[in-house]
């Protein structure tokens, strides 16, 4: 039995965070770009192997995203930590 997934990103940098993400996708992954909005579909035998390659797909598009937004806008005030943005950094 196939387990199935989809993980939706919308907004005005989602396709540049999506096609960031596109090269590591696996043969169990597909990305479609339609505009501004972006959906990858993932499937797995075991519901662990699904979880654990969402959870991998989510910590790498946090990452993109941060990245993409300190290109997009970089003149904002990001300062970058090992754990991501510093706090102080973060918007609310």
């Amino acid at each position: 039995m196939k387990i199935k997934a989809k993980i939706t990103i919308s907004g005005a940098t989602a396709v540049l965070v999506a096609k960031s993400l596109m090269p590591d996708n696996m043969n169990n992954m597909k990305t479609v770009i339609k505009e501004n909005r972006v959906a990858t579909y993932l499937e797995a035998e075991k519901i662990g192997s699904l979880i654990a390659t969402v959870d991998d797909y989510l910590m790498n598009a946090k990452a993109a995203q941060e990245v993409v937004e300190m290109v997009v806008n970089p003149y904002s005030n990001h300062k970058i930590t090992h754990r991501g943005l510093c706090p102080r950094h973060r918007k609310p």
